[in-house]
């Protein structure tokens, strides 16, 4: 995943989703704003708090931490770029 801005974006953590996990539902939410002064917020109100609601075939059948674990190492770039907290829905089909 190739971060095009300073911070991560919502934009830019789905499409890593996508190519990493190929989901059938996916919905990435910044919560950035509502965190806004709060540790780890870049005080610009974006790109620091995320939550990302998933389903794929990839998480099917996998335990909380495992499914967690992959949606974790398709965003590792994101962290590497200021992602600080990330809520993470599996979602079941």
């Amino acid at each position: 995943m190739t971060i095009p801005h300073p911070w991560p974006t919502a934009d830019g953590l789905e499409q890593a989703l996508r190519a990493a996990l190929a989901p059938t539902r996916l919905e990435v939410i910044d919560e950035s704003a509502a965190h806004a002064g709060h540790a780890g917020a870049n005080g610009q109100g974006h790109g620091t708090h995320f939550r990302v609601r998933i389903a794929a075939p990839a998480l099917a059948g996998l335990n909380r931490v495992a499914a967690h674990r992959l949606v974790y190492d398709a965003l590792q770039p994101a962290f590497a770029a200021g992602l600080h907290a990330l809520a993470i829905e599996v979602l079941r089909d």
